[in-house]
């Protein structure tokens, strides 16, 4: 699903993205609710990026990649932990591009999550090159996602990709096709 979000677009950088385990839900400008093999996705765009909240009769987990005022904690490379009864792993890239590739780059992550049955992008007003969006599957008793975070004015495009199980999901591989099948490269 591709949406135009309603908020003006700041100048923010893609430096200015902070990572978060375990926040309560945000304000969300739009949200996507998912059923995957028994755990509920809800998919969150906010004014500063993204948030996915996941539950489940186990537990409950949340992920927030944004820009938060006064966030101490920078948007890592890599992580991989425990959280609560969550197996989860984290990855990170900043993309550098020139304006011509950037634009192309930028319709072309648009149309692949538009067209996608478990995506959620949003377009903010004023540059259809500024946007975020999320893809999630379920795949080998694993939740997964994808997140694309484009700042146009400096050609940067900030990509993360997610794995969460939980030993209760890992005995549950009836599915979604997983993020692999996806022409999306990282």
């Amino acid at each position: 699903m591709l949406t135009t979000l309603k908020t003006a677009y700041t100048d923010t950088r893609a430096h200015e993205l902070a990572w978060a385990l375990g926040r309560e839900p945000l304000p969300a400008l739009a949200c996507m609710d998912v059923e995957l093999s028994g755990v509920h996705v809800q998919l969150r765009l906010l004014g500063a990026s993204h948030q996915v909240l996941l539950d489940e009769e186990y537990g409950s987990f949340s992920e927030t990649v944004a820009c938060l005022p006064g966030s101490t904690a920078p948007l890592p490379l890599g992580v991989s932990k425990h959280f609560g009864s969550w197996e989860y792993e984290f990855a990170a890239r900043v993309e550098r591009l020139s304006p011509g590739s950037f634009a192309g780059r930028a319709q072309e992550l648009l149309a692949l999550v538009a067209e996608h049955p478990h995506g959620l992008a949003g377009t903010f007003p004023g540059d259809p090159c500024a946007f975020t969006a999320l893809l999630v599957q379920h795949h080998e008793g694993q939740i997964r996602w994808r997140t694309w975070h484009a700042y146009p004015q400096e050609g940067s495009l900030v990509a993360t990709r997610t794995r969460v199980a939980t030993s209760e999901l890992a005995g549950r591989r009836v599915g979604c096709s997983g993020l692999n099948a996806v022409q999306a490269p990282m």
